[in-house]
């Protein structure tokens, strides 16, 4: 895994990572999850990740669900989470917990108490109502709470060809929302219109932000991304991945074809 190009060489949680192809990103992502969450209930933690949702997640949560089983991992002591969703109903193929249950989530011995989807339609008045919900189930059970860790031990979060992470969108006054747990959306310009999103600040309480990044129309997001200043105010309003700078490590995971605008190094 390389340094990011362009970024401080000083910077040492930052890293890059260009793997061939989609297919090679997601067993390489799989295996570097389950050493990760090994590693963590090996000094005695209990570790808490955030799943996102996409065509390249659900391949990455395929191999979870191949490798995981043969793995040094205790699923009973894992706890799930989700960085975005979309509002729609419980049993819709839209829904990021459904493509993670059916892709891995249902195959490992997870302790359902564990995992944490947020509100369907079917179970809260409104979008409002889903985020509220779960800011409470964050407060209660994530990151800072009495029974939970000091952060997450990995957030995944893919990247949108218009730079948006979770459901973050660029421009979107939510990117700056600091002091809620989880936001609603309601004018999403990727269908569907409403969906919940963790907000920056929860997103980057973790050890580590591992961005999962394939495809050519990604490309120009990645460059863009990986060439924005933090300490431009402006910054976040363009590429919203920008305000989890600080967390301790950040690594890309991305394909040939995504990378393929980056400077070389």
């Amino acid at each position: 895994m390389s340094h990011l190009p362009g970024a401080d060489p000083g910077d040492a949680s930052a890293h890059l990572r260009v793997l061939p192809d989609a297919e090679t990103l997601a067993t390489t992502v799989a295996t570097d999850l389950l050493v990760r969450l090994a590693a963590a209930q090996g000094r005695g933690d209990l570790p808490h990740v955030v799943l996102t949702g996409g065509t390249i997640a659900d391949a990455v949560h395929r191999e979870l669900a191949r490798l995981g089983p043969a793995s040094a991992v205790d699923w009973s002591r894992v706890e799930v989470w989700w960085g975005d969703e979309r509002f729609v109903e419980a049993a819709s193929g839209e829904r990021n917990e459904r493509q993670a249950r059916e892709a891995v989530l249902d195959h490992l011995p997870l302790d359902p108490a564990r995992v944490h989807p947020v509100p369907a339609v079917d179970a809260v008045a409104d979008v409002a109502a889903a985020a509220a919900a779960y800011a409470e189930e964050l407060a209660a059970r994530g990151p800072g709470s009495a029974d939970g860790p000091d952060a997450f031990e990995v957030v995944m979060l893919g990247l949108g060809p218009d730079a948006h992470v979770a459901s973050l969108f660029p421009g979107f006054a939510q990117v700056r929302v600091d002091d809620e747990g989880a936001v609603p959306v309601t004018d999403s310009p990727k269908p569907p219109p409403e969906r919940v999103s963790m907000t920056a600040p929860t997103l980057a309480r973790t050890r580590g932000a591992w961005f999962l990044v394939s495809g050519e129309g990604k490309a120009q997001a990645v460059a863009d991304t990986l060439a924005a200043d933090p300490t431009d105010p402006g910054a976040a309003d363009v590429t919203p991945a920008v305000r989890l700078a600080g967390v301790p490590e950040r690594r890309w995971y991305v394909d040939t074809e995504a990378a393929s605008r980056l400077p070389a190094t």
